[in-house]
């Protein structure tokens, strides 16, 4: 593996950023993701910032994760050259002919995917539906935004629900977004997590009926989110006030209220 050194430290050996998962007592994200294999490779390019090509031609996008600034150059620091295996509960290609999986080195146990999570190179998607293994890739991102790590150095990585137009500059980008909701309404068959008093111009969060039962099946009533502070994660969309439309249980977090956030004072 290159040494090459660059900002973030996204070039590390491999074993030190393995050793430090150890370390830090994230050995347990092993066991929840161990899916079923769908087969091997050798990586021989590093596509874009989440998708490699591996030595047969198959192209493999990485599960779990959203890119930031620096996570193609730390994929290629610990992917590039390195043979892999892939495991997930679905070797259907997307509409791209990529096939999604989380990718291991060798007999690391660890997920790439919570290796880049834990160095706050990527940002957990909430995609994964296993709820084990979602909960460890949110773990290792939770730590990396405890240290503030690589992304989660910049204070405005996290966006405020209190300052709308801060959101919608990043119209179409993924984000994470930290403010107490002041109100839940339904209109038709969606439901509107409302952070500002301005409905047409504030942020909200948009939740469809079809997502429902599975917010009851995590025993979660969207009315008793009200006056609650969360996290949400997801594509900003809106020609008004900035939305962001949830349609898994895990773009949603509550926070406690004594839990520190990632808003800037």
């Amino acid at each position: 593996m290159r040494n090459a050194t660059s900002p973030g430290n996204v070039t590390r050996p491999l074993h030190l950023i393995i050793a430090s998962l150890l370390v830090a007592g994230r050995a347990a994200v092993a066991a929840p993701c161990q899916f079923e294999s769908q087969g091997d490779g050798r990586v021989v390019a590093i596509v874009d910032a989440r998708s490699i090509r591996l030595d047969d031609g198959r192209e493999i996008r990485l599960t779990g994760i959203e890119p930031t600034a620096t996570t193609k150059p730390a994929l290629a620091s610990l992917l590039a050259g390195r043979d892999v295996t892939l495991r997930s509960t679905d070797d259907t290609p997307d509409r791209y002919g990529r096939q999604g999986a989380l990718v291991f080195v060798g007999e690391t146990g660890i997920p790439v995917q919570a290796m880049l999570l834990a160095q706050g190179d990527a940002i957990a998607s909430a995609e994964i539906a296993d709820k084990d293994c979602a909960a460890a890739l949110m773990s290792s991102e939770a730590e990396a935004r405890r240290q503030k790590k690589g992304n989660w150095a910049d204070l405005s990585a996290i966006k405020n629900a209190e300052s709308p137009d801060d959101i919608l500059a990043g119209i179409g980008r993924f984000m994470v977004v930290e403010g107490k909701v002041l109100s839940v309404r339904q209109a038709g068959a969606m439901t509107y997590l409302n952070f500002g008093r301005n409905w047409t111009r504030g942020f909200a969060v948009t939740i469809s009926k079809r997502t429902l039962p599975a917010f009851e099946g995590a025993g979660i009533a969207l009315k008793s989110l009200e006056n609650r502070r969360i996290r949400v994660r997801g594509w900003v969309e809106g020609n008004t006030g900035p939305r962001i439309d949830v349609r898994l249980v895990g773009q949603v977090e509550l926070l406690g209220a004594n839990e520190p956030t990632g808003v800037r004072p």
